[in-house]
């Protein structure tokens, strides 16, 4: 078991633990706010075994069918959280509609926010482990568990002050006006992990800091070469595929134009981790000149 695999069975044994924690609060106060806290909670274990899924398929080394392997299967995981977090949002607003029209008195305020305080601060800090580990390992699905789980937080700390304010000021309908303000904000988390998610599969280029890189390995190592035009890149998971055109004298030899290529391949390896290069080596003829990238 990879990392990255091991790191997501650990958020879904997390959820698990929190999806309970949250539950106990909400049984004993009855407040549909921390009924909607505990309803996210559900999709947070969906979304974690949907992250174990997608790592185990993106780690599979490429095959017949996907000769460029599965790093895709990531995004669409990402994807599909946004789905369900989106899916989230409408529940608890249906719950809050409920209990807007029929306002109910919450039970043991005190003893349901304490218990409900343990998940959040447990949800606090593995949720800025998956961010960490997901951005250092460049894997989609675990820094999207990790926001998801980061919009839990969140709407909990909204969730604990909004029942404190239903105890001081004694109007239940806050109860239910404080789960709307959650569903509203899961609801634009929900979107913002499908908007980051689509770039990877439609194939969006490689980030502003990786490029530099590119193009600092490139103009660095293009000895001998007469220019570097065309570059294209883009990213899937770990993955970053990088492809350009190296113009050379058109009397070099095979063997020496093949020797260019090699130390480019080995320079832009070591700059990013994942590089996947693809060189189209041209005669002098073919030198654009104008937007070259070495020349």
């Amino acid at each position: 078991m990879t990392f990255p695999q091991k790191i997501a069975a650990g958020s879904l044994l997390v959820s698990l633990i929190v999806l309970a924690i949250k539950g106990v609060a909400w049984w004993i106060t009855g407040s549909v706010a921390l009924l909607s806290d505990a309803l996210e909670s559900i999709i947070n274990v969906a979304t974690a075994i949907a992250a174990i899924v997608a790592i185990r398929v993106a780690a599979q080394p490429p095959d017949e069918k996907h000769p460029y392997g599965h790093h895709k299967a990531e995004y669409l995981s990402a994807v599909g959280v946004g789905v369900l977090i989106v899916v989230a949002a409408l529940a608890i607003l249906k719950e809050a509609y409920g209990g807007f029209l029929a306002p109910q008195p919450i039970d043991a305020p005190l003893q349901g926010m304490a218990v409900n305080s343990i998940a959040t601060l447990l949800n606090a800090a593995w949720s800025a482990f998956l961010i960490r580990q997901g951005r250092e390992h460049r894997s989609p699905a675990l820094v999207a568990d990790g926001k998801h789980l980061f919009a839990d937080v969140v709407t909990s700390v909204g969730v604990v002050v909004g029942v404190g304010l239903v105890v001081l000021t004694n109007i239940q309908v806050l109860d239910s006006v404080i789960a709307a303000l959650v569903a509203l904000h899961v609801l634009w988390s929900g979107w913002e992990v499908i908007h980051e998610s689509a770039g990877g599969l439609l194939d969006e280029a490689a980030p502003a800091d990786q490029l530099a890189l590119i193009r600092q390995a490139l103009a660095a190592n293009a000895d001998e070469a007469i220019e570097v035009h065309d570059l294209r890149t883009r990213h899937a998971g770990k993955a970053t595929f990088i492809d350009f055109h190296l113009v050379v004298p058109g009397a070099m030899t095979v063997r020496r134009s093949h020797a260019i290529c090699d130390r480019l391949e080995a320079a832009l390896a070591e700059a990013l981790d994942g590089a996947i290069v693809t060189i189209h080596v041209e005669p002098e003829d073919k030198a654009k000149h104008e937007g070259a990238l070495v020349s």
